[in-house]
This record gives structure tokens, sequence and C-alpha cells, in this order.
């Protein structure tokens, strides 16, 4: 991608382009060759050359549907989606975990398995039809590096004062990633309250909330911050264009690099306005062709666990998760707890 997510001014203007969907109320026409997309930021880019971009160009070739785009925050979206519930503007919604559950337990997705959804991981996908991982992922850090400094390697490193007014994360319970840095904690540290401790000693570097993680890369590019959140299909992405900021896991108490699953998964929004189409789409998405251009392309992994990725980037990526501990949270454990969990961090952090 150019890639990196959008900036606040792009973020704005889809905002813009969503308000005008949402007022002119959709279309009246189930028929319409046409779909919306609600998506967790990530996938598209600025230069017209990311994942998104070619996906949607080359579904309405084959389809001759045109997809209309809206982005924020995996929270963000999930919150959008039951606004305009009993007027329902989107057809497809993506998210992160634990919105894309979150968006489930709220009544917001129907029940469609795609084609080629047998091909992906039991964990990857709802059993009962309701979402199915798109593009898998992983939770990342990244840093400042145009002096090739090493990068941190520990939660701890992070409490260096140098770090003060230059460290970031996006918001847990409101981004995706920023969540996902919330649960990596817990894990790391063996439970809430030693997590929340740690993060409450952080806080003094911390520069303040962001709703967005695709705004921190650029500032950690030019060295405005010197570590922020990430994921690793985005940042690493990013390098083509932002060759100052390189991805570190930090370490638990053992010392080992962790990482969690972070997949960008998708579903049928409930009462969509154009289901049959939004059903294609989810099929495309998981068609081999597409599921080949999450590496090639995207800078991601893909979902479907029968293509085997053998280009540049898979090689790369491949590079970067060696020697990272990989784990799964309980995703609908969190979803059950997340407002719980938020609140105590907003406590503990005075956020």
């Amino acid at each position: 991608m150019d890639r990196y997510r959008k900036p606040l001014a792009a973020a704005l203007g889809t905002l813009l382009l969503s308000g005008t969907l949402a007022a002119c109320g959709g279309s009246a026409n189930a028929d319409a060759k046409e779909i919306t997309v609600y998506s967790a930021d990530g996938l598209k880019s600025e230069d017209g050359k990311g994942f998104y971009d070619q996906v949607f160009a080359d579904f309405r070739k084959d389809t001759g549907i045109k997809v209309r785009y809206v982005e924020g925050g995996s929270g963000e979206m999930v919150q959008r989606l039951a606004r305009e519930r009993a007027n329902t503007q989107a057809d497809v919604v993506v998210t992160l975990p634990p919105f894309i559950q979150q968006a489930d337990g709220k009544g917001l997705l129907a029940a469609y398995t795609p084609d080629g959804a047998d091909k992906v991981a039991a964990d990857d996908k709802d059993p009962g039809g309701k979402w199915t991982s798109v593009v898998n992922n992983y939770l990342c850090f990244i840093y400042h590096q145009s002096q090739h400094e090493a990068p941190p390697k520990t939660w701890q490193d992070l409490l260096d004062e140098k770090y003060r007014g230059k460290l970031q994360y996006s918001t847990p319970g409101v981004a995706g990633d920023g969540t996902a840095v919330l649960v990596k904690a817990m894990h790391d540290f063996g439970g809430q309250a030693p997590a929340l401790d740690y993060l409450k000693k952080l806080q003094k570097n911390n520069v303040g909330p962001s709703s967005s993680t695709g705004q921190l890369a650029p500032k950690t590019d030019k060295g405005e911050l010197l570590v922020a959140n990430g994921d690793v299909q985005m940042n690493y992405a990013n390098t083509k264009t932002m060759p100052n900021q390189g991805i570190f896991f930090p370490a638990g108490q053992d010392g080992k690099p962790t990482t969690l699953a972070l997949p960008y998964a998708a579903g049928l929004v409930n009462h969509a306005p154009h289901t049959a189409n939004g059903k294609k789409f989810l099929d495309y998405l998981l068609s081999e062709k597409v599921q080949r251009q999450v590496s090639s392309v995207a800078g991601g992994f893909a979902a479907r666990t029968d293509i085997k990725a053998e280009d540049r980037n898979a090689a790369s990526l491949a590079k970067i998760m060696q020697g990272v501990e990989v784990f799964r949270p309980d995703w609908a454990g969190i979803d059950k707890n997340l407002t719980s969990y938020v609140n105590a961090w907003k406590a503990a952090t005075g956020s």
C-alpha cells in the first residue's frame, strides 16, 4: 500500500462519505449493482494500490457490483452498525476481534458461510457462520529506526525515560490493535491486575489516546514517536514508503517475544440492503485468486490454509515472525468482559 492507514484528513473524508450514505438512506433497490462495506482500517491505501483498492476494482470488473467503502476503528464500525439498526446501510462488515464477536452478540450479523470457508481453520471462523477471517494478521509494535538503534526488547524497556512523550498506543475498546495491546499485556504479565499495574507505569511515557492505530505509523516514521503499536500486515506494508519504522514484539517476563493472532474477520450484516451482493463479495474475498493477493498485495497472511504463498512478501513475513510465540486469545471471553477490562484500564491509566 502507501501503505498506511488513512491519516486524519482522509479519515474525515471517509466519514463524510459515510454520513452522506446515512443521510440518503442507502439504495432502496435491493437489486442495485452495489454494496457498502464497513471496515477497520489497514487494507486500503491512499495511493490506490492497496489490497482493497485492487479487490474492489476486480470485483466490480468481474461482477458489475460497485463497492462503497466506509472506514474506521473496529469498535467504531460496530457502534455505527448498532446505531443504524433501524435503517441498515452496510452489507458487509470487516473488523478485528473481539469486535466481530461483539457485532454477533448484538445481533448485527446474519449467518452465511462463504465459498472457501471450509479451507479456513476452525479457530478463524464462527461455527454458526456469522463471520469468517479473510486476512490473518498479528499484533506488533513499531519503533523509529533511522539511527539504526536496536529495537526495545521487553515491556520493561518501554519504561525508559527516553520514550517520555514519544510513545503511543491506540485506545483499547475503540481500536482493535489497541484492544490487542491490553490483551497481550494480560497474557504476558499473567493476569489483569499485573498488566494494569504495568500500563499505569507506562502512562508516564504515553502521549495519550488515539482512536486510529494507522495514524501512529507516519508519526513513528518521522520520529515524532519512537514507539507505537500496530499490526504486522499494516506495518510491513508501510515499510515501502516509511522505511524508518521497524517491527518488534515486546517480550514477556520470560524474555520470549510474543504476539497474538489478530485476523480481519468479515460478516454479512443482518437485514443488509443488498444481501445477495454481500454474499457474492464474501465469496470473492475467500476465492483462491484474492487469497493469493493477501500476501503479494496486502503484505498479510492468507486466511485459507490451502494457500501457500511463495512471493517475496511471504518470505519477508516469515522472517519477521521467526521465533515469536503466537497465542490465540479466548475472544468470546474477552468480548464478554471487554467493558470491565476497558473500564479497569481507564481507571488505572487515568484515560
